[in-house]
């Protein structure tokens, strides 16, 4: 019995010292922790982009007062969050890679702000917070005994020389794409105190596709990219520069210009004001045109093939564009939705290629390159009406040629004008094989018109200083940053005279339902990224391209199992019938996992007990036969 009590006793010892062991490695791990970042996208580690921001980007202290409002679960939460994004930003450090030098010390500082009195509140409110309602989420409303909603303040105010740039709200149940918006933020209020602006020329009076069209189908809100450049990222300056036949000679303080789709012809004196401009050292050309011409609102979606005189300048540079769609039906855009009136349909458009990253396939037969800028850590980016590109290194002995994208090996093209629409009766035809789409030129360039007749009264250098290359991005998609659905689509713009009387005009009902599709699983803010690292890598800056991976949302789950593509003959009903299979397949995982998760921690808890009570009863039978 007194052996018995004293076993007992001991154990209970044990329990506790091992209780409180427990409670003291967790409140010590509090507040002292290593963190591994094991993302693909360091999501939870401050970029290399935004630590040079703040250790070498700025001059001055930047003062950030970080307003909040405690006492809900969620607001808590986001504001733990916070704190800890705010203590990395500073104690930013790196070490120079080239040099091996350690970074200067981070110029970011932030307090915490917690408005309780009227006149803090009112305090508040003058630096330009909005107080909005909190509440709980519903899971958390559920099982909370506290008061779920309550107002209060969640915002910014970033304090930069005599500037200042205030985030008067910032919701605490999306804390996703912070870092990039801070960074974006630090990086505009330095650039208005500093005078500092990043500017590009678009070229334009060639009826053009426009940055400024919207990407959103009839019947919503109108929204496009320089619309969203000029609220969210305004160090970015825009200027529309028509050439007029080349009189018009492009400002040698621009960055690079940019040149969308044209529908008019470009003259030879034009394309030498380009060549003029990038011949000066350090610019960059960025051409996102193919042979594949659509006239918007046209629901047929007809082709023409046209390259409007752009191929003449991409041939003295060493890249052939040639009048042929290609038509990939390896990576068909394809996506499953119902009409309006509620029929289920299945949408294969091998026109509107969607490249995707596959890292198990050879360099140079890779998709996209998810390594370069306009495509950095994107799992897939559509290509719509892409024409091939033929690259002759021989134009341009001295600079580097990059393949960024590609098509897939199931490529055919077409050389006559053709629909393009998703009710095109498709057939693939031979040849196939992969074709180029995306090309990048680096390095010191020769002059695209050296040695060809008449210069036109352009005295251009004939090539590059040597230590000012300048760079050419081609993507050749005639509406990369357009929707092409939407474009298609969307109603004629009315006279501005009848626009007031008749309002917002209807579109297509089923291009429309696919310009929303379109648009979904993150594709709009793929576009609206993709085109700021564009823009980036144009003016060589390469330390927000990082940062900009912090805005792509980290997927949910990611399956084995991959989505299937058409083969040749397929059919319609065929490709139901494959979408059926595979989301039965991925239901099948799901429940494989789930009854894995539920049976096996409970089975090696039994098992760990069976081991404990096996070696329990042999140490018990030794006892007794000692």
């Amino acid at each position: 019995m007194e052996r018995r009590t004293k076993t007992a006793t001991f154990s209970w010892i044990y329990i506790l010292l091992v209780a409180a062991a427990l409670v003291l490695a967790n409140v010590f791990s509090y507040s002292n922790y290593k963190q591994f970042d094991v993302t693909e996208t360091e999501r939870f580690t401050l970029s290399l982009g935004s630590k040079r921001m703040v250790c070498e980007g700025l001059k001055k202290d930047l003062n950030v007062d970080f307003y909040v409002t405690r006492g809900l679960p969620q607001t808590d939460l986001f504001i733990e969050d916070v704190t800890r994004l705010f203590n990395e930003y500073t104690n930013a450090k790196y070490k120079d890679k080239a040099s091996g030098n350690e970074s200067p010390p981070s110029k970011f500082t932030y307090k915490i702000i917690e408005p309780k009195t009227e006149d803090e509140k009112k305090a508040a409110k003058e630096a330009g917070l909005s107080e909005q309602l909190l509440g709980l989420d519903e899971d958390a409303a559920a099982t909370s005994d506290t008061s779920t909603i309550g107002a209060g303040f969640l915002g910014f105010v970033l304090n930069y020389g005599n500037e200042k740039e205030v985030i008067p709200f910032w919701p605490p149940g999306n804390t996703q794409g912070l870092e990039f918006f801070i960074t974006n933020k630090i990086r505009e209020v330095r650039d208005r105190d500093e005078g500092r602006k990043s500017r590009y020329a678009i070229i334009t009076g060639k009826d053009e596709i426009k940055i400024s069209d919207s990407l959103v189908p009839a019947g919503g809100r109108p929204v496009g990219l320089k619309q969203i450049f000029g609220e969210y990222f305004p160090f970015y300056e825009f200027e529309e520069v028509d050439l007029k036949d080349g009189e018009t000679q492009l400002d040698p303080s621009l960055i690079g210009v940019i040149m969308t789709q044209p529908q008019k012809d470009y003259s030879d004196k034009e394309l030498r004001r380009i060549d003029e401009f990038l011949m000066l050292g350090n610019k960059a050309l960025f051409v996102m045109a193919s042979a594949v011409n659509l006239e918007p609102s046209d629901k047929d979606m007809k082709a023409t093939l046209n390259t409007h005189g752009i191929e003449k300048l991409l041939d003295g540079y060493g890249i052939e564009m040639k009048r042929e769609a290609a038509v990939d039906f390896g990576s068909a855009f394809q996506l499953s939705g119902r009409t309006p009136m509620g029929k289920e349909i299945t949408i294969i458009n091998p026109g509107v290629p969607s490249l995707e990253v596959d890292n198990s396939l050879d360099e140079n037969e890779r998709l996209i390159d998810d390594s370069f800028h306009s495509f950095f850590r994107m799992p897939q980016i559509p290509f719509p009406f892409p024409s091939p590109l033929v690259i002759h290194k021989d134009k341009q002995p001295n600079a580097e040629f990059k393949v960024v994208a590609r098509t897939s090996p199931r490529t055919s093209v077409i050389a006559t004008d053709a629909p393009m629409s998703h009710k095109t009766n498709w057939q693939e035809t031979d040849p196939q094989e992969q074709k180029t789409v995306g090309v990048t030129i680096v390095g010191p360039l020769k002059s695209a018109f050296t040695g060809k007749g008449d210069d036109m009264g352009i005295k251009a250098n004939a090539e590059t200083p040597k230590d000012q290359p300048s760079r050419i991005l081609i993507l050749a998609s005639s509406q990369y940053l357009a929707n092409p659905f939407a474009r298609s689509g969307n109603p004629p713009p009315l006279p501005p005279q009848l626009q007031m009387m008749a309002g917002q005009q209807p579109g297509d009902p089923e291009l429309s339902m696919l310009g929303n599709l379109y648009l979904q699983n993150n594709l709009f803010i793929t576009l609206v990224t993709s085109f700021k690292n564009s823009l980036d890598w144009m003016a060589n800056d390469a330390d927000l391209l990082a940062v900009s991976a912090k805005l792509l949302a980290e997927p949910a789950l990611t399956y084995s199992m991959k989505k299937p593509r058409a083969s040749k003959g397929d059919t319609e009903e065929d490709m139901k019938k494959k979408y059926e299979a595979f989301k039965q397949d991925k239901k099948s995982l799901r429940s494989k996992i789930t009854w894995w998760l539920m049976i096996m921690p409970a089975a090696l808890v039994a098992a760990f007990g069976i081991v404990r009570w096996w070696l329990r009863e042999s140490n018990r039978d030794k006892a007794l036969l000692s």
